[in-house]
């Protein structure tokens, strides 16, 4: 038991140890050396650019009629992706966007009920706009999917990564035209600046991989106490 205690033990400490993150200059990444701060960013780097966002079921819409306060106030969607206005009845809202919803309403008060109705439509709150982050991280769960959303981003708001974390197998799950698509990426390499840190959109399903290596390396540790003194003799 103890040879093999003695052969595990180099991999198990190469494995505890902690790399020292190292950046390497690329067509992608800019080190900046000896400066004590970066650039300041540009009005266009803080700007996120626009995404779709479409209404989903359970969605919490803000509806105005201009000047006809009856018919304005905050509705939800129901589980079916429509909402119940007064007079015109119920409207599909589910997979449009507000501007869509918004021209949809207007067409169904013009003439009728109202002469050139003005609507807005805010989505207020949304539970359609997420991301699933499962696997090795501390929290996993549904988060929600902002304009700014990447993979490094969608990880921090799950509280990172899990003391078992495999930092090179994180897989990206995404449906495009109704065909699902996978991605493996490595985080590693994402924060070394390899390469750019991928977006993040709503229905997207994180996976982060599970790392036997560590796994193993807790096991040996909470055995260390009982096999302390055999181990030190062997090392010497």
């Amino acid at each position: 038991m103890h040879k093999h205690l003695c052969a595990l033990l180099p991999a198990l400490l190469l494995t505890a140890c902690v790399s020292k993150l190292e950046l390497e200059p690329s067509s992608r990444l800019t080190l900046v050396e000896g400066a004590t701060v970066l650039p300041s960013p540009f009005r266009a780097d803080l700007a996120a650019p626009d995404r779709i966002s479409l209404i989903g079921p359970l969605d919490t819409l803000g509806v105005t009629v201009f000047g006809v306060e009856e018919l304005s106030g905050q509705m939800q969607v129901d589980a079916s992706g429509r909402i119940a206005m007064p007079l015109i009845g119920t409207v599909d809202a589910g997979g449009k966007t507000a501007s869509e919803l918004a021209n949809d309403i207007e067409r169904a008060l013009d003439g009728r009920f109202v002469r050139n109705p003005n609507v807005t439509v805010n989505i207020l709150s949304s539970v359609s706009q997420v991301v699933t982050i499962d696997g090795a991280v501390v929290e996993p769960g549904l988060y929600p999917v902002t304009n700014q959303m990447t993979l490094l981003r969608a990880v921090a708001s799950a509280k990172g990564l899990g003391e078992f974390a495999d930092q090179q197998d994180v897989v990206i799950l995404r449906t495009v035209e109704g065909r699902k698509m996978a991605g493996l990426y490595n985080i590693a390499a994402i924060r070394r600046g390899l390469y750019d840190d991928p977006q993040i959109y709503a229905n997207d399903v994180i996976v982060v991989g599970d790392s036997p290596q560590r796994r193993l390396f807790r096991d040996f540790v909470s055995l260390a106490p009982l096999l302390a003194a055999p181990l030190v003799a062997l090392i010497q």
